[in-house]
């Protein structure tokens, strides 16, 4: 079962605590949401999972073995990381920049495969009809879902999200939150920055809330999503519900 796991994460700019002893784990056919204020830490939290934020303290392993150990090219396997920006530095076409999620596998043996990844991930994200445009050309919502179909290219077995669903429409962000709960019943783990309340709430098996660099709760959604430390964090009141027999919280009133 592979699990990715954060120890004591510590990181610090300048005289401000961004990260602080963050403990916090990834296994195999869960997606874990990671929600929060507006500069709660929780992008430089996922950077840091995937060694992207230097100058920390604390540890990330993978399935017990320090992440720092693996070469580039096995955690670019092991692990997918999707930023929130959407940006593209060239008017690729899409389905070349999919394929760019295939590098970590690439030998030169196996053309056969890398085409079928991409194939299976341009479908899974719904990029199959767009794919010959170039990237610049897309919306910012549909480059999102690009970037999204290049990382489920390189079929990791861990797949860290920031804000996935902040660009699209409800129809592709339903269909979003969908496609990763298919990825974590294949066994697939995920940990996705969301701000959509509703969402992480019936599709996350569990949450993480930070608060000014720290875990303030972590659990079960209906845990984590309780009156008192929504208006602890946000400062916001809730209004809660049930629907097709499953609960739902929804911000709605400020304090």
């Amino acid at each position: 079962m592979t699990e990715l796991e954060a120890k004591g994460l510590r990181l610090h700019a300048g005289s401000r605590t961004i990260l602080d002893g963050i403990d916090v784990a990834i296994g195999a056919g869960e997606i874990v949401g990671l929600i929060g204020p507006n500069g709660a830490g929780k992008t430089t939290l996922l950077r840091a999972l995937a060694l992207l934020s230097a100058g920390g303290s604390g540890t990330v392993t993978l399935d017990g073995v320090p992440l720092a150990t693996l070469k580039p090219a096995e955690r670019a396997r092991r692990i997918a990381y999707v930023e929130q920006s959407g940006l593209a530095a060239w008017p690729v076409s899409v389905a070349h920049l999919v394929g760019l999620g295939r590098l970590p596998h690439r030998n030169g043996r196996n053309a056969a495969a890398d085409e079928e990844a991409v194939r299976v991930a341009l479908q899974a994200t719904g990029c199959e009809d767009f794919a010959e445009r170039a990237i610049d050309t897309l919306s910012a919502g549909e480059r999102s879902r690009v970037l999204l179909a290049r990382a489920l290219a390189g079929q990791p077995q861990i797949l860290l999200l920031d804000e996935p669903v902040a660009a699209l429409d409800p129809a592709q962000q339903l269909a979003v939150m969908e496609l990763l709960g298919d990825l974590a019943k294949r066994g697939m783990g995920v940990m996705a920055v969301l701000h959509d309340l509703p969402l992480a709430s019936r599709f996350c098996h569990r949450l993480v809330l930070l608060k000014e660099g720290k875990v303030l709760a972590a659990g079960k959604p209906k845990t984590v999503l309780h009156d008192d430390l929504l208006a602890q964090a946000f400062a916001i009141r809730s209004l809660r519900g049930t629907a097709d027999g499953q609960g739902y919280v929804l911000p709605w009133r400020r304090l």
